[in-house]
């Protein structure tokens, strides 16, 4: 299996389709084998499911992800694990461990739009809190 996590500075980069990275995780049987970080080369939103689909990825972790992205990397059989923060090795290993906690309904609907605050209040639904 091969894991893509969006990547910045070592940590889950939280817009998807903002990401200039991603880190690559190779795994064999629940173990990372290897790793490398790739350029997105500029692509952006949608291009970048096919940017993965060509790098064989099978599972993407990333913070927050718009409706036309989750829908192209559906097109392309990648799972997707969104609303994921913090340590972007520690994320992919908890994936390859099968323990990873994410947020299935993780969007990015209001580009722009981020505001503080606690993500349980109704304003929130529908989309990711960066941060909180």
């Amino acid at each position: 299996m091969r894991i893509a996590v969006t990547y910045e500075n070592g940590e889950v980069y939280q817009h998807f389709g903002h990401t200039e990275q991603f880190k690559l995780y190779d795994v064999e049987n629940g173990t990372i084998t290897q790793t490398q970080i790739v350029d997105t080369n500029g692509s952006g939103h949608g291009a970048l499911a096919g940017f993965l689909q060509a790098a064989n990825v099978d599972a993407l972790i990333c913070g927050g992800i718009g409706m036309g992205a989750q829908m192209a990397l559906a097109d392309a059989g990648i799972k997707l694990y969104a609303g994921v923060q913090g340590d972007a090795d520690t994320a992919a290993r908890s994936l390859a461990e099968g323990t990873l906690a994410y947020d299935p309904d993780a969007r990015c609907d209001h580009h722009g739009h981020h505001h503080g605050g606690d993500c349980g209040q109704d304003h929130c639904a529908d989309h990711h809190c960066a941060g909180n």
